[in-house]
């Protein structure tokens, strides 16, 4: 990878993973998505910026896998 294509990549894995939490696929493969951000960012010289980004990410994965799932909606 080269280091102007850095951000990008970054980027893309970032919104992946928000992606990925949002529609409440597989908490493994969110966490799979930041931490592959956050080993693109060691790469390109970046981690001190990108990784309170992804710890924050992942603090709201590991919050929201101790929630419940909300409660079925009654059909209509």
């Amino acid at each position: 990878m080269q280091a102007e294509d850095a951000p990008e990549r970054i980027q893309k894995l970032l919104v992946t993973g928000d992606n990925r939490l949002k529609q409440g696929v597989d908490p493994a493969k969110t966490r799979q998505s930041y931490e592959q951000a956050l080993e693109a960012a060691r790469e390109a010289g970046l981690e001190e910026v990108i990784r309170p980004l992804v710890e924050l990410r992942l603090a709201d994965l590991e919050r929201l896998a101790g929630e419940s799932p909300p409660p079925a909606q009654p059909d209509a």
